[in-house]
Formats: C-alpha cells, sequence, structure tokens
C-alpha cells in the first residue's frame, strides 16, 4: 500500500493519524499507482522542514461548495517558491501555506507518467506534514483545482530541470482501400 509523503519522511515512534480527514480518498488515490505512484522531494537531510521528527500528518480542508469529484492530491514547494508560482499560473485553484511550504490541490493521479521535479513534493490524497498550513488562495469557481500540467512546467523552470514525462507509443498507422 502507498504511504503519504508525511508518513514515508516521519519516523514510526512518531507518527500519528491525521485529525480531520476531510478529503475524500476517491479515484484510488491511496492505492499503488506503478512505478510512478509516487515522486518525493524533500529539503536536504536534517533541514527541519519535511523531514522533522516531531511533525505528524494532516489532510488540507478542501472549503465548502467545492466539487471534489477527481479526488485531491497535492503538491508542495519551499516556501521561497510560492508567490512566483501563484503570480505566473493562469488558473488556480486551492492553495495552502505554512511557514516552509506552499501546496496546490490537484486532481488524483497528477502524478502519473510525471517526475515532479526537487525539491518539489507531491502528496497523494493531499495529506502534508503538519506545519499549520491555511487556505492563502480561495479559488474564484466551484474547482478546487490548479491544473497540474501548468503547475509542473512552472516548477520545472524554477528549479531549472527540463520537463519529462512518458509518452506512450503511438498506434501503428495502416491503411487499406
Amino acid at each position: 500500500m502507498l504511504r503519504s509523503v508525511a508518513t514515508l519522511l516521519i519516523p514510526r515512534s512518531a507518527r500519528r493519524p491525521p485529525e480531520n480527514p476531510t478529503v475524500p480518498r476517491q479515484g484510488g488515490a491511496s492505492e499503488p499507482r506503478g512505478p510512478h505512484g509516487r515522486t518525493l522531494g524533500s529539503t536536504s537531510p536534517g533541514s527541519g522542514t519535511l523531514d522533522s521528527p516531531e511533525l505528524g500528518a494532516t489532510r488540507l480542508t478542501v472549503p465548502a461548495g467545492l466539487y471534489t469529484g477527481l479526488g485531491c492530491d497535492a503538491v508542495g514547494v519551499p516556501a521561497r517558491f510560492g508567490f512566483k508560482i501563484l503570480s505566473r499560473l493562469p488558473a488556480k485553484g486551492c492553495v495552502y501555506a505554512d511557514t516552509d511550504w506552499w501546496w496546490w490541490l490537484v486532481p488524483a493521479g497528477s502524478d502519473l507518467d510525471l517526475t515532479w521535479p526537487l525539491p518539489a513534493c507531491y502528496a497523494p490524497g493531499a495529506e502534508v506534514p503538519d506545519r499549520g498550513p491555511r487556505l492563502v488562495h480561495h479559488p474564484d469557481g466551484t474547482s478546487p483545482y490548479t491544473p497540474p500540467i501548468p503547475l509542473y512546467l512552472l516548477a520545472c523552470q524554477l528549479t531549472g530541470i527540463a520537463p519529462a514525462w512518458s509518452v506512450p507509443p503511438a498506434p501503428p498507422v495502416r491503411s487499406a482501400l
């Protein structure tokens, strides 16, 4: 079974279950996704942000009235990239921030066939380290999601990493009369 980012980066002795699971795990967000099932980023070891032993986990709370039919995952970036990404995205969903990380809600499975560039962090089920994330941007419409491809391209641009995703082979082309 696939574990969340927070669970993978916290020693077993310090783990506690999320207190308020408000984002439903829909669309198999908690199930294994194959070789691309999780792409994790972290800051350098010992930096005290995501790998701190005293951190628990929490699910990002979706504001009432927003439709989460596609399930919810989250993409986090260090706070130094937060305003840059927020100001450059053409469409924005729910954005959460704490002192060290900014998190964008994306549809479940937005990590399939993508390798999010370090230091970006992908959190299945929108379960993130409990550093008190707060909603800093509410979307204009009824969707809580930020489109993952523009977010991915901006993360790649800001980190200086070329975008890379796997493309399935094209079906053979045949012609018949």
